[in-house]
């Protein structure tokens, strides 16, 4: 009988782990004869991974990006803005952030306060605007958009005028192209732009999964069954990453927290 119950706990805890896991995927191209690493992290909301953040610091020291991408909601509702001003501190000198707005970060009032904390440790918000990561001759382009809540809360400019304006420069460039964006239900539109990448969170990984029948149970702009809960998703030659993110105080269920790694590889 106690080798049951223990045998029942250790299901349950494994069930409900919060324990951080790194979650690769891979890309293959032939616009560039380089590989470039991203490590893409979404939703810390008010999470804290060690002092300092070390077990966040310490995974990505291992695994070694090109860039940090920040996909929103990395700061918590209210109150201090401690545990993301950490992570930068972290993340500055050692690798190229970028960032971009969630939708909390944006009904919260926070946005300004978040990307001016983001920009003071080295990092570069996107909102509409480019930057290139380079392997000697070889590049790629990384893009951004803010939430769209931001163009309705803050008077911020329109999201169709940021996307489109990322489109165009994926097009003027030529280059393999990374959308970060927090929200990942819009992936028609994405994959209308001819971006080549995507890389988004918001959803938490749809909180309850049941793999390999649920992927997420609940996200939010998506309701029931969300199509985009977590993972890797192809549509009109757009590959789309979602992260399950780092926020820990919600309900998980086989849905433990994640740092995500995507290589870009050139294709055989």
């Amino acid at each position: 009988m106690m080798k049951k119950g223990l045998a029942a706990a250790a299901v349950g805890a494994a069930l409900f782990w919060l324990g951080l896991r790194v979650r690769r995927y891979r890309v293959l191209t032939r616009k560039t004869a380089a590989p470039f690493r991203l490590a893409l992290l979404a939703d810390l909301h008010s999470a804290r991974y060690g002092a300092g953040q070390t077990e966040l610091l310490r995974v990505l020291l291992r695994q070694k990006p090109d860039a940090v991408l920040l996909a929103g909601d990395m700061a918590p509702d209210a109150g201090s803005l401690q545990n993301l001003d950490e992570l930068l501190r972290a993340l500055e000198g050692r690798f190229p952030v970028f960032y971009v707005s969630g939708n909390h970060e944006v009904t919260r009032g926070r946005e300004k306060a978040v990307k001016r904390l983001v920009a003071a440790r080295g990092g570069i918000p996107l909102a509409g605007n480019s930057a290139v990561l380079r392997h000697g001759e070889e590049a790629v382009s990384v893009c951004g958009v803010d939430d769209p809540e931001a163009e309705l809360l803050t008077g911020g400019e329109p999201w169709l005028c940021q996307l489109f304006r990322c489109a165009e420069e994926r097009k003027a460039s030529g280059r393999f192209t990374v959308l970060l964006t927090h929200r990942p239900e819009r992936m028609q539109l994405y994959a209308s732009c001819g971006f080549d990448l995507v890389l988004a969170g918001h959803v938490h990984g749809g909180q309850v999964r049941i793999p390999p029948f649920v992927n997420g149970l609940l996200a939010p702009s998506q309701g029931i069954f969300p199509q985009y809960a977590g993972g890797f998703y192809l549509r009109e030659g757009t590959a789309m990453v979602v992260s399950r993110g780092l926020a820990r105080k919600l309900p998980r269920f086989c849905n433990p927290p994640e740092v995500v790694i995507v290589d870009i590889l050139p294709a055989p």
